[in-house]
């Protein structure tokens, strides 16, 4: 089973404001495109071959993956379960916000089901993720490496999930802009590395 290769999407504006983005759908910055060609040249020198290339439905994860993709010669692969932790009618307010006015990470965190109104809880994103990843995973030979670009509070839930048992460890597990971490799944969950960002 294939080693994966997780990618989070590149800058796009509500990061740069901190603002919570989740299932809004927006273009990357023009510093976000950098940070894809840059991340795609790289993948291209250091990890060839690449058999696969898997992403979120939402343009800053297309966007990042198809820049990976024309360097490689691949397509891109969308995967519904990828998607980014949606919170309903909460999307795009301040982080800041988030944790002064509604306490959004504290009672996520200790309520697997609490859910923002209109959004998703802990588990559910945790219910479709980690089986997305389980089925790309169970989809290509013990010597292929996959790359998967994501989000970072979904591939987070992910992590948290899989490393941990527990989809509250999300907090652990903080990804930048076009970081890559490998995941390996199989006989039991590690990671290689996390988190690197030197090729930017």
């Amino acid at each position: 089973m294939a080693n994966l290769l997780l990618i989070r999407h590149g800058q796009i504006k509500a990061n740069k404001l901190g603002h919570w983005h989740g299932s809004t759908d927006s273009p990357l910055t023009r510093h976000g495109r950098r940070q894809a060609r840059r991340t795609a040249g790289h993948v291209r020198a250091s990890f060839a071959p690449l058999q696969a290339i898997y992403s979120s439905p939402l343009k800053r994860c297309r966007h990042t993956a198809e820049a990976i993709a024309a360097a490689t010669g691949l397509e891109v692969q969308i995967h519904d379960g990828l998607r980014e932790y949606g919170i309903g009618d909460w999307e795009g307010l301040p982080f800041q916000l988030l944790h002064e006015r509604h306490r959004f990470v504290e009672l996520a965190t200790r309520d697997h089901d609490f859910a923002p109104p209109g959004g998703e809880t802990l588990r559910e994103v945790s219910a479709r993720i980690v089986p997305a990843m389980q089925e790309i995973h169970r989809a290509h030979a013990a010597d292929e490496r996959v790359l998967i670009v994501g989000h970072g509070a979904a591939l987070a839930i992910a992590l948290g999930t899989l490393l941990e048992q527990d989809p509250a460890r999300w907090t652990n597990y903080h990804f930048s802009n076009c970081s890559l971490t490998e995941l390996v799944l199989s006989p039991a969950p590690y990671v290689n590395f996390f988190n690197t960002t030197q090729h930017l």
